[in-house]
């Protein structure tokens, strides 16, 4: 039944309807009645460049139906700004619809927009809290949450304990590990990493995690990655990884990523080529025999060429 065809507050308006090609389209897009009319009205209104209380109860109706429709999202934007709607009340709707479409972009997309035109972030970070229950690993969600950071500068205000809260709840969220890598280095990078007990600080607080869940890759690339950018050779963590796959014990490797590690030190150091070739050769045959391809290629590239080896290691990234 008609929607809008029927209703008085639309009588002014006429329809222009989808134009698939003529009378005859080759692959015209089967929409349902709905859809249809309200596009139609849509087309319409915007040819004349209306800005309304109707158009947005328009555009939430075509919304409803299809969420991902980007000019619609578009075209709602620019008619909250123009007719002064009231911002608020916009972002309690965005929120429902939001949490109707967890993956959807153009939601966020949507809802940067309005906020960055309220000049606040008051309340986003209750409503991302509650969005990360539903689904603590979305990237829409975490993208949002840097651009907040970037536009409110909120590097210090509660974002890495709320971050660390998410790392207790799932230490293998590797979003979480990509957002305090943000929070702690985003904004000045060079300045975190002279800072000795930032760094520190961060590499206990990795060798911690990785301590709980000695086979999240998460952690131990996050130990690469401060190791790295702070200059400091792969040997400072050989001890600390020894724990976890030792050449003596080849039978008790309780994390591939550290055998990973140590065949990278073991590459750097002179006279330890035998010692690298047998970390590499474990990874192939027993404990990453998936990837045995890879750790066989990375064999072949040590045949007494060390520098190469160490090249790898030093390129190891968060």
């Amino acid at each position: 039944m008609p929607k809008y065809a029927e209703n008085p507050a639309w009588e002014d308006v006429v329809p222009i309807p989808q134009d698939d090609g003529g009378p005859n389209p080759l692959a015209a897009i089967a929409y349902t009645e709905e859809y249809s009319e309200a596009m139609s009205y849509l087309r319409a209104v915007m040819a004349n460049n209306e800005m309304s209380e109707r158009v947005l109860d328009l555009t939430e109706d075509i919304i409803d139906m299809n969420p991902a429709h980007y000019t619609v999202w578009l075209y709602r934007a620019k008619v909250l700004f123009e007719i002064d709607a009231d911002l608020r009340a916009e972002t309690e709707w965005v929120n429902k619809t939001a949490f109707r479409h967890l993956k959807n972009y153009q939601i966020w997309h949507h809802r940067q927009l309005i906020v960055d035109k309220l000049g606040s972030a008051e309340g986003e970070a209750d409503f991302i809290a509650r969005m990360f229950e539903k689904d603590a690993k979305n990237y829409h969600v975490w993208s949002y949450r840097q651009w907040l950071v970037r536009r409110f500068d909120l590097w210090e205000d509660g974002e890495l304990e709320a971050v660390e809260e998410l790392l207790k709840k799932d230490v293998r969220n590797n979003s979480a590990w990509n957002h305090r890598w943000f929070l702690v280095f985003g904004k000045d990078q060079d300045g975190a990493m002279k800072d000795k007990a930032v760094t520190d600080r961060e590499i206990e607080y990795a060798k911690a995690a990785i301590e709980k869940a000695p086979q999240n890759q998460s952690s131990w690339n996050y130990l690469r990655g401060i190791l790295r950018l702070s200059a400091q050779p792969l040997s400072t963590a050989k001890a600390f990884a020894s724990r976890y796959a030792s050449l003596d014990d080849a039978d008790n490797v309780n994390s591939s990523h550290a055998l990973d590690l140590l065949a990278d030190i073991f590459a750097q150091e002179e006279g330890a080529e035998e010692e690298a070739r047998q970390a590499l050769s474990l990874l192939a045959e027993r404990y990453d025999p998936i990837r045995a391809n890879y750790w066989n290629y990375r064999a072949s590239l040590l045949n007494g060429s060390a520098g190469e080896a160490k090249a790898k290691g030093q390129s190891a990234a968060v």
